[in-house]
């Protein structure tokens, strides 16, 4: 793959309150391109709703950010040009009807139709073909996803494939922009020992060619920039059997410079879901396709971010 830019990663009080409370609050960053930043927390704690807000999926509610020099929430769809979802769980899963190649090809070409300059879609079909295959053979090759070695080669189907094979092509799909923020969900999740090692290893090489890479995960490695997410402790004032709302804090390597984030003081409310419980949080629209981001520009820039919250962002997020 080419190696772009990475994005620098900054944010300043930033959070996030949706219609049963805070996904998360109170989170401040800094960090250079090329950086390998980790979102560690328990399940349910907003660490998926503050990996899609940072990728300008869902439009936070308080503070701001900067991706790229791309100030969020003004700049969503600025945001998402240049950042790319590998697996994010209930928002781009990968399709299980499919062979291995069959999604592969389907990423080449929505990429293309979406993100590439329109020159490209004039040139003669044997010439983007030959393009299309060139660059999946270099987003493989960074992935680390050798096709040889799946049981049927790239005939493989998708719900055949091991966890970290799914991962790696995930990732693989991801790279095909050639992105300069790439994020994914829960990567250790259902993952060895061994198998937590080589994923990290993945991201470290990524992130050492130049992108910028944003992980979930529920333990983060000594040499990552880390972002904590963790539930409040329950407050004197809030009513019996309630739900603990999340309060989030931001740390980094011994080596790196260290940002406190803290909670804001308001009225109790509900902890906010994670990983599949993103859409829940956000309300009942769904992940929208791409192709709409001037629209959504435009509605993005003129809302009261008060009024909205996460429930209409969420929209935002199944554009890979």
């Amino acid at each position: 793959m080419d190696s772009p830019h990475g994005a620098a990663v900054k944010a300043e009080d930033f959070g996030l309150k949706g219609p049963r409370g805070w996904a998360f609050r109170g989170i401040g960053i800094d960090a250079a391109p090329g950086s390998l930043i980790a979102v560690e927390g328990p399940s349910g704690s907003g660490r998926t709703c503050l990996l899609l807000a940072l990728t300008g999926r869902m439009k936070p509610t308080r503070g701001h950010a900067e991706i790229d020099a791309h100030r969020l929430p003004k700049k969503m769809a600025a945001v998402r040009r240049i950042a790319a979802l590998a697996h994010v769980p209930g928002v781009n899963d990968l399709d299980q009807a499919l062979t291995v190649a069959e999604q592969l090809r389907e990423g080449a070409l929505l990429q293309r139709r979406y993100d590439a300059p329109v020159r490209a879609l004039l040139r003669p079909r044997a010439e983007r073909r030959a393009r299309a295959a060139a660059r999946i053979d270099e987003a493989l090759a960074a992935a680390g996803l050798d096709l040889a070695t799946l049981p049927k080669g790239e005939r493989t189907s998708v719900r055949d494939l091991e966890r970290l094979e799914a991962v790696r092509l995930s990732v693989a799909i991801a790279l095909l922009g050639s992105p300069r923020l790439l994020a994914l969900d829960d990567l250790d999740l259902k993952l060895s020992d061994t198998e937590r090692t080589e994923a990290w290893a993945l991201l470290r090489s990524i992130a050492a060619a130049g992108t910028t890479v944003l992980a979930v995960c529920s333990e983060a490695p000594a040499d990552a920039v880390v972002l904590r997410t963790s539930p409040k402790e329950p407050d004197a004032a809030q009513a019996p059997g309630a739900p603990e709302a999340p309060v989030t804090v931001t740390s980094a390597a011994p080596d790196r410079k260290i940002t406190w984030g803290s909670a804001a003081k308001s009225a109790p409310v509900a902890a906010a879901g994670s990983a599949t419980e993103a859409e829940a949080e956000a309300g009942p629209d769904t992940a929208a396709t791409a192709g709409n981001d001037t629209a959504n520009d435009t509605a993005n820039d003129t809302e009261n971010d008060d009024t909205k919250g996460a429930d209409d962002e969420v929209a935002e997020a199944g554009r890979a």
